[in-house]
């Protein structure tokens, strides 16, 4: 049942600075990550303003916010798609639609799962590595500090954008949203940003990854010039980029062996000192 039966005189709308407010709290979900309940504190306070406004009356608005203290937990850059869905069931619930709790707890957890796993390979298995090997490769080419600012603002700028986008696309769809994500959507997206993100990380390795092996194959003396064949020409001969791309497979099939990182990273050391020493591997 809905808590403020309404007239249509009496419509209760959210406007524009709700959810502006209920944009910028998003940033502030996991402030207050517990181990219980996850994020649900964080969803709480970004439901705040929408709930104030939805509910003048003050036990439909505590009855709202103790629905809300359900378990939640998502990727946090994809919370405002679910946030936005919830602002337009809350907004028909407090013009008189007949929804309960029940129903806007199970679209919240319908949705959590699905788009928390679309979240880490788009945020954190594309756009943060390959924007962040951006900036490395323009902080180790001498441009200073611009590497370094140029990643907090596109990352910010791609933040807050897709925050506020995605926040008003769940509020404009509402629950139609759940069929628009269907058909396989989630699923190609993902696959595309996995792809996306694998090609770019593997244009990088050689310009990233530098092994030099200075040991000499050959001398050969003609006409009073000597020839030096080292082993490095011998591999960029057979194809450039060869053992920089080899090293990458075999540090990718170490860590799907659930090898540690940490014991990956001491074995590189050990096998460039000891390639180092031996006169194999070269600076």
């Amino acid at each position: 049942m809905a808590d403020n039966p309404t007239t249509d005189n009496q419509k209760l709308k959210l406007t524009h600075g709700d959810l502006v407010s209920t944009f910028w709290r998003a940033g502030f979900e996991q402030a207050s990550w517990n181990y219980e309940r996850m994020q649900n504190l964080g969803f709480e306070y970004i439901m705040a303003p929408a709930i104030k406004r939805l509910y003048p009356n003050k036990d439909d608005r505590i009855a709202a916010m103790k629905r809300h203290m359900e378990f939640f937990n998502t990727h946090p850059y994809m919370q405002p798609a679910i946030t936005g869905v919830v602002l337009a069931m809350e907004e028909q619930r407090a013009n008189g639609a007949d929804i309960d709790d029940a129903a806007i707890t199970s679209v919240k957890v319908g949705m959590m799962g699905p788009l928390a796993g679309v979240g880490d390979p788009v945020w954190w298995g594309t756009v943060r590595p390959v924007l962040g090997s951006f900036a490395a490769s323009l902080a180790l080419s001498g441009s200073g500090l611009l590497g370094p600012i140029i990643f907090f603002v596109v990352w910010n700028l791609l933040r807050l954008i897709f925050f506020w986008q995605t926040q008003q696309l769940g509020y404009r769809q509402g629950t139609n949203i759940t069929s628009s994500l269907g058909g396989g959507l989630l699923q190609k997206v993902t696959e595309g940003a996995s792809i996306l993100g694998m090609f770019i990380m593997g244009v990088l390795v050689p310009r990233w990854t530098n092994m030099n092996f200075p040991m000499v194959i050959s001398k050969i003396t003609t006409d009073g010039k000597t020839k030096v064949t080292t082993l490095q020409d011998v591999f960029d001969q057979i194809l450039p980029g060869l053992m920089p791309l080899l090293l990458t497979f075999g540090c990718i099939w170490l860590l799907r062996k659930k090898v540690n990182a940490i014991w990956i990273i001491l074995g590189l050391f050990v096998v460039g000192i000891l390639g180092y020493w031996s006169g194999i591997l070269g600076l």
